[in-house]
């Protein structure tokens, strides 16, 4: 009996553990995706023996979704989804012994294991919600409280903005009618254009806009890209709007019109675009709106998706160099000539004189029967100074091999 309490108060009496940390074998790598394999180290430095039942390595990772006017009621009212479960034994005592004993020292417990190769959601923190991933170690002890670490890992569902989907220009025109009943001063019109739909963080976006105003009033043109977060809790649904960047035009008189070639305006860093979550979804839209005084604002949004893999330039660009050639290559069409004009002859463009001066000042040689006679040199600059042939449609030495055939210029 005296024994059994001995090694007990003894038992009680160690385990003082000075520090107890965890470590990522990469601590560079800001995030992670599904697949990927996450490894590291706990950490544990002992004063003195340590008695331990089990060390343990915990990878939670959830989205929970509440609100309401109490703890109690968010309690009552919130949602969750997990996505990452993962438990590891990192110590553990042998078979048919209760506890392990650590000496004092530093001690390194190696540990791994890899995400889930279905889509992960990004990580992401709300105002009435959020999604989670952290990594915890845990040590279990005889006599004393469990201590624990946790280190919260970063997951990103990658979003590729070079998808069909997301490549594909958006254009949205909307009017107002300025004034009520019989005051009307006329109306506003707004047509905007992107290139593209998805962007990633760090991208200026080119907007491409006409406003118009045929009101009595003095506009101001803005731009702005809007985060709207969205949360479903127990039916029923939470919306957060809020501006994450803007930029201003110029004032537009009266009777004026404004365009917009390629206004930029860059996106911040802001979360991407999270699109697979049941119960948390943050959208992005672009949006031109004009402040008209005396009236409500008038605006056109054009929804935009933030994405992770950059815009590679294929894929659209080729279409796009083909349509500005097509374009810039119209005018041609107008300035042909129905029938091709014969070019004139030499002697019709240049003078008497100009043309007399190039007749070679050589006298010419006399005839010979046969063309060895004649100096290289003089025939050299007969060839040079003669003037072109006539113009003419018809071939004056036709192939007898090749059929003639029609051709045709395509602009």
């Amino acid at each position: 009996m005296g024994g059994e309490a001995a090694s007990a108060a003894a038992v009680g009496s160690e385990g003082r553990v000075k520090s107890l940390g965890l470590v990522f074998e990469d601590e560079r790598k800001g995030s992670y995706s599904s697949g990927e394999t996450v490894a590291g180290h706990v950490l544990l430095e002992a004063a003195e023996p340590v008695s331990l039942r089990a060390l343990r390595l915990e990878a939670r990772g959830r989205a929970t979704a509440a609100w309401g006017p109490s703890a109690a009621a968010r309690a009552s009212a919130a949602s969750e989804v997990e996505y990452l479960n993962v438990c590891l034994s990192l110590r553990e005592p042998p078979a048919g012994e209760g506890v392990i004993l650590l000496p004092p020292g530093k001690h390194e417990f190696p540990f791994s294991f890899q995400l889930p190769s279905e889509p992960l959601v990004t990580s992401f923190t709300g105002k009435y919600g959020s999604i989670r991933y952290c990594v915890k170690a845990i040590l279990e002890r005889p006599k004393a409280p469990d201590q624990s670490v946790k280190r919260e890992l970063q997951v990103i569902s990658h979003i590729d903005v070079n998808a069909p989907a997301l490549l594909t220009p958006v254009l949205r025109t909307r009017e107002k009618m300025v004034g009520c009943w019989f005051f009307t001063s006329g109306p506003v019109s707004v047509s905007a254009k992107i290139e593209r739909k998805g962007y990633c963080n760090g991208e200026a976006i080119p907007i491409y806009a006409e406003i118009e105003n045929c009101s009595s009033r003095l506009i101001v043109p803005k731009a702005a890209i809007f985060q709207t977060q969205t949360y479903l809790g127990s039916g029923k649904t939470k919306s957060v709007r809020h501006m994450v960047a803007n930029v201003r035009g110029n004032h537009i008189a009266s009777g004026s019109t404004d365009r917009w070639n390629g206004k930029a305006l860059k996106i911040p860093p802001v979360t991407p675009s999270i699109l697979d979550c049941c119960i948390i979804r943050v959208d992005y839209s672009l949006a031109v709106y004009i402040h008209i005084p005396g009236a409500k604002t008038l605006m056109l949004e054009l929804p935009i998706v933030i994405g992770t893999v950059p815009y590679s330039g294929f894929g659209s660009r080729n279409s796009s160099v083909v349509s500005h050639f097509s374009v810039d290559m119209s005018w041609l069409a107008l300035t042909l000539p129905e029938q091709p004009e014969a070019p004139p002859n030499y002697a019709d463009v240049v003078s008497e004189e100009e043309f007399s001066s190039h007749i070679p000042p050589y006298p010419q040689p006399p005839s010979c029967e046969g063309e060895a006679c004649c100096s290289v040199f003089t025939c050299i600059q007969e060839f040079r100074f003669q003037p072109p042939p006539l113009y003419s449609e018809v071939d004056p030495h036709p192939s007898d091999t090749e059929e003639a055939r029609p051709v045709a210029f395509i602009l």
